[in-house]
């Protein structure tokens, strides 16, 4: 399974960094959060088990680096399954943190990055949310499909934008290869996100 989700990632970690298209100085907000990737998210469910903020977050890191929209302080990049074991699924978390000049751009373009590649398809739209509690933080999600070999992946995203902060988060459960993409429940899926923001979510 995480050969597949790790084709999908490579394609995604692109489209996911901001693209620098829109130029322009001054405007950044103020540095004042940043991103670390705790042991345990969602209230204890999913531990962690790799921290790839060094390795594959150096490709993130790169790519928003020559973004006239994000001043880069840093990646948060971790692999997180339910009790930590990958049998039953992954919860991958993609973030940047430094100061985002236009968040509402930024994340309409990261979404757009979930989509693309060869063999990756956006089966249902991106759609926004506002979770209880999200104070007009604004929660994307849209379900993508990836086939590899001739298995068809289904691939949930969820991805938020603030003036410090920049999340996707990709969920794979152990019956992707089966789940119809209409059925996927975005609405849970954001609720778990916002959530996920406020548990990694740091003041500096």
């Amino acid at each position: 399974m995480f050969g597949i989700l790790g084709g999908f990632l490579a394609v995604s970690v692109v489209g996911y960094a901001m693209n620098g298209s829109k130029l322009g100085d001054g405007g950044f907000p103020e540095a004042e959060y940043r991103l670390s990737l705790p042991r345990t998210l969602v209230d204890n469910h999913y531990e962690l088990t790799r921290d790839v903020s060094e390795t594959e977050g150096r490709k993130l890191k790169e790519e928003a680096a020559g973004s006239w929209d994000v001043k880069l302080a840093g990646v948060a990049y971790g692999h997180y399954s339910p009790g930590g074991d990958e049998a039953k699924g992954e919860l991958v978390v993609m973030g940047l943190y430094g100061r985002f000049k236009d968040p509402d751009w930024t994340r309409n373009d990261m979404m757009k990055g979930g989509g693309e590649g060869a063999s990756t398809e956006v089966v249902v739209a991106p759609k926004d949310f506002h979770p209880v509690g999200s104070g007009g933080i604004t929660i994307t999600c849209e379900v993508s499909t990836r086939t590899d070999s001739g298995v068809k992946v289904t691939l949930p995203l969820c991805g938020w934008v603030d003036a410090n902060t920049s999340g996707a988060v990709f969920e794979v459960t152990n019956t992707a290869t089966t789940d119809d993409p209409s059925d996927v429940d975005l609405d849970k899926l954001a609720a778990t996100t916002l959530q996920i923001r406020s548990e990694m979510r740091k003041p500096i």
